[in-house]
């Protein structure tokens, strides 16, 4: 007879495991305090990136651009593992998911359209424009 989950004793385990992980953790960290080396030396805390000493600030300002076209990948990359997914499962999901994934697919490429419209994938040097002389009306 197997334990209800409601009953405190089927619980142990999950203790078991907590303790177990907070004593590895605890113990690795004292490890590395204890073992680690330690430098004092001018050059431990000098930047140092693929044998290239560094000129100048971290702090340097990228563009815009950068990020917008970082966010967009991430966004369409997730898609993938969404449809990655359906494909694994299309004989248990019938035309039922098909069509799912269709209207989704749909939806991405309206995304990606709007997105291009808007100018957001361009890359080169360009003029600013509004939208009016784009003839792009904003989404309300």
């Amino acid at each position: 007879m197997m334990p209800q989950p409601t009953d405190p004793s089927a619980l142990w385990p999950l203790g078991v495991y907590f303790f177990s992980v907070v004593v590895i953790v605890t113990a690795m960290t004292a490890l590395s305090y204890i073992l680690g080396e330690r430098h004092r030396e001018k050059q431990t805390n000098e930047p140092y990136e693929s044998g290239i000493m560094s000129t100048g600030t971290a702090r340097v300002r990228f563009d815009i651009k950068f990020y917008l076209i970082a966010m967009f990948f991430v966004i369409f990359d997730l898609e993938a593992v969404f449809i990655f997914a359906w494909a694994v499962s299309i004989r248990e999901t019938g035309w039922t998911g098909y069509g799912e994934m269709l209207i989704f697919i749909a939806v991405l490429a309206a995304a990606l359209v709007y997105i291009w419209k808007l100018g957001a994938l361009e890359w080169g040097s360009f003029t600013k424009t509004t939208s009016k002389q784009n003839n792009i009306r904003p989404l309300s």
